[in-house]
């Protein structure tokens, strides 16, 4: 299964260490946490958290998940499936944490 990703602010992510569980306000809100593979990130990000600083990227391994995954069709795209996690990450399957940069040109890059 290929590698999913998921943006969040990188204070909220500090607290998930601390509680060993990741569980942002989509999981309460609308029962799953978005995400994305890597060809979708960068349009995600500049589509939903334009000019928004301190958000970092998770890399999360699929296979560690303890939550169920779906593929589902995205609100605004329809046509395309995004991975949806439908519990909380746990920390363990976060192999990495990149930062995402918001920069003059109005767009977010990856670090």
């Amino acid at each position: 299964m290929e590698t999913i990703y998921h943006i969040c602010q990188k204070v909220i992510w500090d607290e998930a260490i601390a509680k060993k569980s990741y569980q942002p306000e989509s999981l309460i809100k609308e029962g799953f946490i978005h995400c994305s593979k890597f060809e979708q990130v960068l349009r995600v990000a500049n589509d939903f958290y334009h000019s928004q600083k301190d958000l970092v990227l998770l890399v999360i391994e699929p296979a560690k998940i303890k939550s169920e995954i779906r593929w589902e069709p995205g609100n605004d795209k329809p046509d395309e499936l995004f991975p949806h996690i439908y519990g909380p990450i746990n920390i363990e399957a976060v192999r990495e944490i990149l930062k995402l940069n918001w920069d003059p040109d109005d767009q977010f890059h990856l670090l």
